[in-house]
């Protein structure tokens, strides 16, 4: 089943057909003790509704925090390192890659994060920005993994390079973070064949494409969501971001007005233009 946020509600999809649910919040949906049965429920006991084809996607989330690990793929291990190594920072990045405790690092807000089809930005004193496609966790307040969302976590790669220290600046502030179309609710693992694929179109032609396999993020998923619980609490459930296995050369840099396109089966496409 599929969850989603919408301008005019919470709606359900199972089988192409999509259910209204009612009184229900979208944080105590995200609290749910057992997310699956309750909108199991909710599509036994509603008839299916057509408001859904023209509602408005909102992004997926509400009183939920988002954070993201970093460092989980080779490729982004090199691309930090090539990145910071004139700082005095590349080995930070190939320790932690190969350390028993991973990057975790606060990504987002409710209000900084944006949906399927809304505008991501890029730091106006940036120089270097990349989006990063990852799988996005969907953690309820028990630390249980209850579903996968699609995320772009933005990122200024000339800031982060200078010192790692300016990490928070590099990849925090408004529009630098989007998530979507929906959440993908259930309890089974993704297959490790799972592919992420990115696309970035610049006046529609591709400009960039690339995609990755899940079976080559290092990290296991609960592991990252076993050492983001450690003294935090989620009261309405988080998202965790795993990291990106793919990365524009250095001579790419977003521009505005360019599109990118996540896509992620069986989750869906999250496409976003950049402001």
């Amino acid at each position: 089943m599929k969850l989603y946020r919408t301008a005019i509600g919470r709606f359900v999809e199972e089988d192409g057909h999509q259910y209204r649910i009612g009184a229900l919040t979208w944080d105590a949906l995200l609290a749910h003790e057992d997310l699956e049965a309750c909108l199991g429920s909710i599509v036994e006991g509603e008839a299916p509704t057509h408001e859904f084809q023209s509602a408005e996607l909102l992004a997926p989330i509400d009183g939920q925090e988002v954070w993201a690990a970093g460092v989980t793929y080779y490729r982004s291990r090199g691309a930090r390192m090539e990145e910071s190594k004139d700082a005095g920072g590349g080995n930070f990045y190939d320790r932690v890659y190969s350390a028993e405790r991973p990057e975790l690092f606060f990504k987002s807000t409710a209000s900084r994060t944006v949906g399927h089809g809304g505008q991501v930005r890029i730091r106006q004193d940036a120089q270097w920005s990349v989006p990063e496609p990852e799988l996005t966790l969907v953690v309820g307040p028990r630390a249980k993994i209850i579903g996968y969302t699609i995320g772009n976590d933005m990122s200024s790669r000339d800031i982060e390079g200078e010192n790692p220290l300016y990490l928070p600046q590099a990849k925090v502030y408004d529009g630098s973070c989007a998530l979507g179309p929906g959440i993908l609710v259930t309890s089974s693992r993704l297959p490790q064949s799972t592919q992420i694929i990115l696309e970035i179109l610049r006046k529609d032609r591709i400009e960039f494409a690339g995609s990755v396999a899940l079976s080559e993020l290092k990290r296991d998923p609960r592991t990252l969501v076993e050492y983001l619980f450690r003294d935090n609490s989620f009261p309405n459930g988080c998202f965790l971001m795993t990291g990106t296995g793919i990365v524009p050369p250095s001579s790419f840099t977003l521009e505005t007005g360019d599109t990118v396109r996540i896509t992620i089966e069986p989750i869906g496409t999250l496409e976003n233009t950049v402001g």
